[in-house]
């Protein structure tokens, strides 16, 4: 009789073990995940910034061309003040690259000049937190195009 009951104290303790790999299987599955959508989340929350720079410099740009229309480079004090401010917000924002396009969105090569397009591009790049985890390596290169009117 003493022996049968050896034999279920026994039985009872490996369930637990049992129950303790589980879970910690299940964990590390569970905050892989979690950890690949807060790393998608952040780098959907950086694309954002970088189209809202984009816009803002854009923008700002249409409205401060500079002092000489025949070239659009983003170098009015405005502007200049403008892609700072956006530098600050977004991390590694690269230099935009102002061009000057007609309505078709082909460039225009006889200057910039009320009516015609500001084009501004630009670039900022993301490195993943969780990379070899979730399959996800290198660094991925956010970038955006907006076109506003010159005024």
């Amino acid at each position: 009789m003493k022996r049968r009951h050896s034999l279920i104290r026994s039985h009872g303790g490996s369930q637990g073990g049992q129950a303790l790999v589980e879970f910690a299987i299940a964990i590390t599955v569970f905050l892989v995940v979690i950890m690949g959508i807060v790393d998608f989340g952040r780098a959907i929350y950086q694309y954002n910034g970088v189209s809202q720079a984009a816009r803002e410099i854009a923008r700002t740009t249409s409205a401060h061309p500079g002092t000489d229309f025949t070239t659009t480079s983003g170098q009015s004090p405005e502007t200049l003040a403008v892609i700072q401010t956006q530098k600050g917000l977004v991390p590694d924002l690269g230099s935009p690259v102002f061009s000057c396009v007609d309505i078709a969105g082909n460039p225009v090569s006889t200057g910039c000049v009320p009516g015609d397009f500001v084009r501004v591009a630009i670039m900022a790049p993301y490195k993943p937190v969780v990379p070899r985890l979730l399959g996800l390596s290198g660094i991925w290169n956010l970038s955006s195009t907006s076109t506003v009117e010159l005024q």
